[in-house]
């Protein structure tokens, strides 16, 4: 029987599942949304299960990993990265030369690292939540499979009918970097950040990238021109 700390626990990590599982969810669409449908299946198999196997790994090393200064910040400069190149389609010119198992590459390459900063947020948010209790953890993990497995195909065929949902995924990814970095321990000791100063950087990053990503778009298809 869990007592009322461990009920509250339990809620937050359903939430937090919810709200990171959905995160990853988010990559591994917009990662596989150009490959073929048994690719875009395939991209999104490898990806849960490899963000699965890392939450695994994670958990066994997240006491280890709550020590390291500026992890959580680092992960969240990296998760900007990825939101960028997630923001640039091929052009039509150019993906034409690119054959199906190169894409399929592509795509897993990306969803893995992107696995690698996520998943890390997300075992570190449930530890600190379950405070040492094994199941809740475990329970924790669980929850995320088919939330990651269902959801990333959910997107994946959304941007298909529509593209412009790129800029909604690519928001949800600033403002998934944003909280990463205000969270590190060391950068909150520094600054508390409020949740109208993430919104607010979140916003502007967001506008600068989608800017830039548009910018690159115009020039790569001027240079295929």
């Amino acid at each position: 029987m869990l007592n009322s700390d461990q009920i509250v626990a339990l809620v937050q990590i359903i939430l937090f599942d919810l709200l990171l599982s959905g995160d990853n969810a988010v990559v591994i669409g917009m990662a596989a949304r150009r490959l073929s449908e048994r690719n875009r299946k395939r991209a999104i198999i490898i990806g849960g299960a490899g963000a699965v196997g890392l939450r695994i790994a994670f958990t066994l090393l997240a006491t280890y990993l709550l020590e390291i200064p500026f992890l959580q910040a680092a992960g969240g400069v990296m998760l900007l990265w990825i939101a960028f190149k997630l923001m640039r389609p091929e052009h039509a010119e150019s993906a034409a030369h690119i054959n199906e198992a190169d894409s399929l590459g592509q795509a897993i390459r990306t969803i893995i690292l992107a696995d690698v900063v996520m998943s890390l947020d997300n075992i570190l948010a449930i530890s600190g939540a379950a405070d040492g209790h094994r199941g809740l953890v475990l329970f924790g993990l669980a929850l995320s499979i088919p939330l990651l497995l269902i959801g990333s195909d959910l997107v994946s065929r959304l941007l298909n009918r529509v593209p412009a949902l790129v800029y909604v995924g690519a928001v949800l990814l600033v403002w998934a970097a944003v909280r990463m970095i205000a969270h590190d321990d060391i950068i909150h000791d520094i600054y508390a950040m409020e949740a109208i100063f993430i919104a607010a950087v979140t916003i502007v990053v967001s506008v600068l990238l989608i800017g830039l990503g548009r910018r690159a778009n115009r020039n790569m298809s001027a240079s295929a021109a």
